[in-house]
């Protein structure tokens, strides 16, 4: 406590000269191709975390900047962006024009990297940003359908309903999602049958932090994570007036889908008054084989909410409900399987038909979830610290799952998490931010599978990040403690404290390019079933036997990036290593218990590395090329690969855009994976053709944004090495996706 007085006096002293050398920048964004002015456009000062919003004539001002050198980054859904850098002088007031425009290739934003909004090339992290217009045209039925493609991104699942995503060949535990900074509290990462119930067709934007995020969200991001941002529940400067809003539709063949989203935003003087819903279903789907029975799904939700702006002071409250049901292929015959057809079913592949004249038991899993959302804010304060942002979260998280109509198990996770985060004023070279972060929860299971007894977790956190500016290159540094704490009925209370650190260096190296090196130490704690569970886990394939005397994990790792980002040529090259010590995985026992293969969760020391490589290049006005590929080789120490890891993927494609018209066609190849953990089967590799396209018509307020998205034209038989029913169902077959979207603005 004495130590952030000590900064707030320290930064008071020195805010009298920062407000003599602060300068501002004005001007106007406009649709290029009418010149009319675009209205509700945001303006981003990089590395400020500061926003503006354009007026009715499309204009813009925003003071208070220190000097400096900085990109300026203005953002309007559907269009392309555009960012211009720009010198600020001390007291100087600059002006700079946009002109948005549609373009094959956008510049993205992230906000989860720091806090604050920045252009993903400016990041000293790895992030993939989807905004919502990617979302829309996408339009898949879970988390990891929808990021499979992305790069560096894979999906673990047990059907389409449970998909998740893998970030670098880290799963479960390791990887965190989100929804505005905070977790979604769900259990999908405990079992490969649960999934997320986050709809993307109702977010604003979609964004993956590849490599340890642990600094700031917390010990168990060291893989990653996802954050899927509302856009509801950050510090602004003020609500836009009026109203804005969207529509989608969307369908599709090959799996029955169908479905839309809505929602609003008004502004009334200080107030700001918001509501979406979305729904959409899905059927068995068809592979090449036939249909995977059970493999159907729907999902809804609604949320709403209020924000009220005053001079300094802002406050918001939010909240949502989400409800779904999907099918898990394949489970009955788990549930009720005898050894001998355990071993049997491990030595034959059986197709779609075969498996569907079975007599099994259909398994579902039905799921809701309650999320209040409170949250208040300062700005600009009158030291060092411009802005406070405080959110409080409470979710209650049910599902059961259904062995048809009856109820074999129950879950109920209900959690509290609070975070607070304090913005420093940009002092000379210095800017960053810290904060804390806490959660209380209470888990609990009843029935077949309840693996665990019920626990209480409680969890908190401090943090910082700090960055320091120069004329040729940029460093950040931060640290972060946590600890957590188990209590569970009748077992081995745990409690483990532990630092996570973090340095990193960007470097302008050329025009329009960049060198950027990060070298992390991570801590994470072991999780709840990783501590506790026991018994036959059908969502896992194995009987699991938890350990309460397990260590905690230490991964300590590097990542280089090499960037570039020019009006022809945008590539981006990254490779990472890290070594995780104590690292936790299940490691078979030789014997088998209720037909499955019986597993312990031990430590050893282990390693993972990787690339990822994309490359766009514009070769003609109307024409890019796309290129990429990703790689992860992950093992553990003594020389056993790690299971469920991704094979070598690339991919290869051209964005032909005339007028309003985007036509996309493109290959995705995996090689085989022979590199296999014990109880793994190799898959094969494979080639898929898809065919992308849109057209988007846009006027001063409002945006028509018609999507095809044919895939699989080849129909073509292939696996996904991170199914836990890889040995039974094939991928979706051959089918096209409408999509159709209303922005108004």
């Amino acid at each position: 406590m004495q130590s952030i007085w000590l900064v707030l006096l320290l930064s008071q002293s020195a805010h009298s000269g920062w407000a003599q050398t602060a300068g501002t920048v004005r001007g106007t964004v406009t649709l290029e191709a009418s010149g009319d002015p675009l209205h509700h456009a945001s303006v981003t000062v990089g590395r400020t975390g500061r926003v503006a919003e354009t007026g009715e004539d499309g204009k813009f001002e925003i003071s208070g900047i220190p000097a400096g050198t900085y990109s300026i980054h203005a953002h309007l859904q559907s269009l392309s962006d555009d960012v211009k850098s720009v010198t600020i002088r001390p007291g100087e007031v600059v002006t700079v024009d946009f002109k948005l425009r549609l373009a094959s290739v956008r510049q993205s934003l992230t906000v989860t990297a720091t806090e604050k909004e920045q252009t993903t090339f400016e990041s000293f992290q790895t992030v993939t940003s989807l905004d919502a217009v990617d979302l829309a045209l996408k339009s898949k039925p879970s988390l990891g359908e929808l990021l499979e493609n992305q790069p560096g991104v894979a999906k673990r699942s047990f059907g389409p309903g449970s998909s998740r995503p893998v970030i670098r060949g880290f799963d479960g535990d390791r990887v965190l999602v989100m929804q505005d900074g905070i977790p979604t509290s769900s259990l999908s990462s405990q079992s490969g049958d649960h999934g997320e119930s986050l709809d993307p067709s109702s977010l604003d934007r979609l964004e993956v932090v590849k490599g340890p995020a642990t600094l700031l969200y917390g010990s168990n991001a060291i893989g990653g994570a996802v954050n899927a941002v509302t856009g509801h529940h950050q510090i602004h400067d003020h609500p836009h007036q009026g109203l804005r809003g969207y529509a989608t539709g969307f369908g599709g063949t090959a799996n029955g889908q169908a479905g839309g989203a809505a929602g609003f935003d008004l502004g009334l003087g200080n107030w700001l008054v918001w509501g979406n819903g979305s729904g959409q279903r899905t059927g068995d789907y068809t592979t090449p084989r036939g249909k995977v029975d059970n493999s159907r799904s729907r999902l809804s939700n609604s949320s709403g909410g209020l924000s009220w702006f005053g001079s300094k002071t802002s406050f918001d409250i939010g909240y949502r409900y989400e409800e779904g049901k999907y099918g898990v292929p394949f489970a009955g015959e788990f549930h009720g399987e005898h050894e001998e057809e355990a071993a049997s079913k491990a030595a034959n592949v059986r197709t779609a038909e075969e498996e569907g004249h079975e007599d099994h038991e259909h398994v579902s899993l039905a799921f809701r979830r309650h999320n209040v959302r409170i949250g208040t804010g300062w700005k600009d304060l009158d030291f060092a610290l411009p802005s406070f942002r405080l959110s409080i979260n409470y979710a209650d998280w049910q599902h059961k799952e259904l062995e048809e109509d009856v109820v074999g198990t129950l879950f109920r996770n209900k959690q509290i998490t609070y975070r607070g985060v304090f913005q420093q004023r940009k002092t000379g070279n210095l800017t960053g931010s810290f904060g804390f972060q806490g959660s209380q929860r209470a888990f609990k299971t009843t029935g077949e599978e309840a693996l665990a007894p019920p626990v209480d977790q409680n969890n908190i956190a401090v943090f910082g990040l700090e960055e320091f500016s120069f004329e040729r290159f940029r460093l950040q540094f931060g640290g972060r403690i946590d600890n957590t704490r188990y209590k569970p009925d009748g077992l081995r209370d745990r409690s483990f404290t532990g630092a996570s650190g973090a340095a990193g260096i960007y470097i302008p190296t050329w025009k329009n390019g960049a060198v950027v090196t990060n070298f992390t130490s991570s801590f994470r704690a072991p999780a709840l079933e990783e501590l506790y569970n026991l018994g036959p886990h059908i969502g896992n394939l194995t009987y699991e036997i938890g350990n309460s005397a397990l260590r905690r994990e230490r991964s300590n790792g590097v990542d280089f990036s090499l960037r570039h980002n020019a009006s022809k040529v945008r590539a981006e090259a990254n490779f990472f290593y890290y070594g995780i010590s104590n690292f936790v995985y299940l490691a078979p026992n030789g014997e088998e218990e209720d037909g499955l293969v019986a597993a312990d969760y031990n430590q050893g020391d282990s390693r993972f590395t990787g690339t990822e490589l994309g490359l766009d290049v514009g070769l003609h006005q109307k024409l890019w090329l796309n290129l990429g590929m990703d790689y992860v080789n992950a093992e553990l120490k003594s020389g056993s690969p790690l299971p469920r890891i991704p094979p070598l993927r690339g991919r290869a494609g051209f964005d032909f855009r005339s007028g309003n018209l985007s036509i996309r066609p493109e290959i995705r190849m995996a090689s085989s994976q022979e590199r296999l953990f014990e109880t793994e089967t190799s898959t094969a590799g494979y080639t898929v053709f898809n065919l992308n396209g849109s057209y988007t018509v846009t006027r001063q307020h409002v945006a028509h944004i018609f999507g095809a998205d044919a895939f699989n034209l080849g129909n073509r038989l292939y696996f996904n090495h991170l199914s836990f029913i890889k040995d039974h169902a094939p991928e979706i077959g051959r089918g096209i996706r409408f999509t159709y979207t209303l922005r108004f603005f």
